[in-house]
């Protein structure tokens, strides 16, 4: 068994609402999985869809179904017929702010560090089940399968703490200078190296990674 570098760690970069994101999201748990014994994965939320440009996902539908058509061509990930409905009804408010929340509780919460699976789950949630990412049910249902109680994470996600943790995520992120989602950022020491902006096939990733565990392994 391979030991985990010391001060190396991989960040996933993402938005829950960011359909890219929700194509690249299962080579990211793949990615995960097979380098958990060797590298430690933490996910960030970007923020987004917040502040001004919150609102009915019907504004923008016309643009976002014709953009998902291009992310299931590239990556494979299918968006499901509830998603395509909820937009087509156009209601739904978009906003980043709530899914984003609820991962920051999540990363609380869980002991195991599951933090891309769950991530993985907020996604498919929203895009293939047309899951309501505004309501604190959807994030019960989901933390229950992780064995993790339902009443306790839905009050962790209704506290201020919460919602300034994660706010201060949104704002760490910027800071990082990060202008797209998905983006994976390979940390050694102080030292940070982009690994991916935008999708990238898993091969490619993998490659990607592999070169860089090697390259830091002796500084």
């Amino acid at each position: 068994m391979q030991q985990q570098l010391p001060d190396t760690q991989l960040l996933y970069i993402f938005d829950p609402l960011c359909g890219w994101c929700y194509g690249m999201s299962p080579l990211i748990k793949r990615l995960a999985e097979e380098y958990a014994e060797r590298v430690p994965f933490t996910v960030l939320s970007g923020g987004m869809v917040t502040g001004d440009d919150v609102e009915p996902i019907g504004k923008r539908w016309d643009y976002i179904s014709q953009a998902l058509k291009q992310v299931e061509q590239v990556t494979g990930v299918e968006f499901g017929a509830a998603f395509h409905a909820l937009g087509a009804e156009g209601s739904y408010v978009n906003n980043s702010e709530p899914p984003s929340r609820a991962l920051m509780v999540f990363k609380q919460l869980d002991p195991l560090n599951r933090e891309v699976a769950f991530a993985h789950d907020i996604q498919r949630a929203h895009f293939a089940e047309g899951r309501d990412l505004n309501a604190p049910d959807t994030y019960e249902q989901l933390a229950k399968a992780y064995s993790l109680d339902a009443g306790e994470f839905r009050r962790w996600w209704e506290s201020d703490a919460t919602r300034e943790a994660t706010q201060h995520e949104f704002d760490m992120v910027r800071q990082l200078g990060v202008q797209g989602f998905p983006t994976l950022v390979f940390v050694h020491g102080h030292q940070g190296y982009v690994l991916t902006r935008g999708y990238q096939p898993y091969e490619e990733l993998k490659a990607g990674l592999e070169q860089l565990l090697n390259e830091t392994a002796h500084q």
